[in-house]
């Protein structure tokens, strides 16, 4: 029997289940919660970066983003927060749309 001890999408219990096995999950905690979704989030980060083709690419980067989701709500903000916040910095500082790659600076 395979051991995963990760985090999993909401319904994997019940897909799981609905294929004939079983499975066994618990609850996070909060704070054990952010710590998974951070984990979780560099696995995606990570696979998201090794994507063969587009389509798996925007799959991941759909995980990715419905982890922020996640964490979000472990914070206590809104996606509209989040939001304001990355408008506020890419007023301030630019965004990352136009490639700009920063070589070096001179002192």
């Amino acid at each position: 029997m395979p051991v995963y001890n990760k985090l999993v999408r909401d319904r994997i219990p019940h897909i799981v289940e609905e294929s004939g096995k079983t499975c066994t999950t618990r609850i996070l905690a909060p704070s054990e919660h952010l710590g998974e979704i951070k984990n979780k989030m560099q696995e995606e980060m990570l696979e998201f970066q090794q994507a063969a083709n587009e389509m798996d690419a925007i799959e991941e980067l759909a995980d990715i983003l419905e982890l922020m989701h996640a964490a979000l709500e472990v914070y206590g903000f809104s996606y509209e927060e989040l939001e304001a916040v990355r408008h506020h910095k890419k007023d301030k500082r630019g965004g990352f749309a136009e490639g700009v790659y920063l070589i070096e600076v001179e002192d």
